[in-house]
């Protein structure tokens, strides 16, 4: 477990969390993740013990069936658990941003349904946003849910989704009200896999974080009870922004633990692999590698950690949490190839962890927002607000 002292005082309850993380990384998925990576298998073993030790629903009160900690936490099991195996980490972050919603708009019956047993893992989940004509564009979605007596009828298709072969149920943004366009008139609905009309695409061959299962879901006429709609009606790109910034935290926190483990991997390989009579180590290009990988790390972190208590602190963290999820998952990319190229041929070889890592890294720069839009949203907040600290 990295040393974080040097940034922030952590709380012994962080610390502990955080050490609860990084240990079940080390023993239960490190383990594992060549081949989970190679069978691109979900493990349900993996997902029920990270229940059982409390790793799904990092900020989700206790009283709801979460552990009740805050961003900075998420953060840091996020890192932590990435540093063991991405698509982990990203199971965690999925239950996180589902759990988010059912916490803060579900009814007791939803709640009861959904997210109590999503929390003890008896349950997987699914986030469809992205169609085929509308990835970061939301204001394109084309899936309806058309009100019907007793409830409403969904139609449509989403692409990409997280957990779309294996999911129990699945939070769909629809548009629901007719003759509104763009963000206004969406909702949000919950769609049970068992339901008539609920069907999944093939699933995906990806190129990297293989564990974590991806498919088209598609609803033909998918029948939803009034009880399905979660929050109020017409409201739902409204309160899909309440797990935006937390969202973007945390892939950033992945994107984090990917360039870590490259690290990592690199100073082992850079100390043993012996060039013209001395280890690879000792040579300044090789060093200086080294050096810039571990100084992005830092600002990585730092600006993590910086996004995630402005949030913990009710401060506006929109933009922070977009530089910190550019630039984490930009150092991502940049340093896994770097630790690819350190390892010479090797690098480039299944056995050898930086190829997997090369991989995992590559789709950091794409979901939870593109890098494209994160430069949006940055540019934007900096000429209506200007630049804060």
């Amino acid at each position: 477990m990295s040393d974080q002292s040097e940034l922030w005082p952590l709380t012994e309850e962080q610390k502990m969390i955080q050490e609860t993380a990084h240990r079940f990384a080390e023993r239960e998925v490190r383990p594992v993740a060549p081949q989970l990576d190679q069978s691109a298998t979900f493990s349900e073993e993996i997902y029920a013990k990270m229940a059982e030790v409390g790793l799904l629903g990092i900020t989700i009160p206790a009283e709801l069936g979460g552990i009740g900690a805050d961003t900075m936490t998420y953060a840091l099991v996020m890192e932590e658990l990435s540093w063991g195996y991405a698509s982990i980490a990203d199971q965690c972050g999925l239950v996180e941003l589902d759990a988010t919603l059912l916490a803060k708009l579900g009814t007791s019956d939803q709640q009861e349904r959904f997210l109590f047993p999503l929390l003890r893992g008896d349950k997987k989940c699914a986030f469809a946003l992205t169609e085929p004509n509308a990835g970061s564009d939301l204001a394109s979605i084309s899936t309806r849910a058309r009100k019907v007596h007793g409830g409403y009828s969904l139609n449509g298709r989403k692409t990409f989704i997280h957990n779309g072969p294996i999911c129990d149920f699945a939070l769909v943004l629809a548009r629901s009200q007719e003759g509104v366009a763009g963000h206004q008139g969406l909702g949000i609905f919950i769609a049970e896999a068992d339901s008539p009309g609920f069907q999944r695409g093939k699933k995906e061959d990806k190129m990297g974080q293989r564990h974590s299962q991806l498919s088209d879901l598609i609803f033909e006429d998918c029948p939803l009870s009034e009880e399905a709609l979660l929050g109020s009606e017409g409201e739902g790109f409204k309160n899909m922004m309440i797990v935006l910034e937390k969202g973007r935290i945390g892939i950033a926190a992945l994107s984090l633990g990917i360039a870590r483990a490259a690290l990592e991997e690199s100073l082992a390989y850079a100390k043993t692999r012996i060039q013209f009579g001395k280890p690879i180590a000792e040579f300044q290009a090789i060093q200086w590698k080294l050096a810039e990988m571990a100084t992005d790390i830092f600002a990585a972190r730092a600006m993590i950690w910086h996004a995630a208590g402005l949030k913990d602190q009710g401060l506006p963290a929109t933009m922070h949490a977009s530089m910190a999820k550019l630039f984490a998952s930009q150092t991502a990319v940049k340093h896994t190839s770097a630790a690819v190229q350190i390892h010479g041929g090797y690098g480039y070889i299944k056995d050898y962890p930086v190829e997997r890592l090369y991989r995992d890294a590559k789709v950091t720069e794409i979901y939870e927002g593109t890098s494209e839009v994160q430069h949006i949203v940055i540019s934007r907040s900096l000429l209506k607000k200007g630049m804060r600290p």
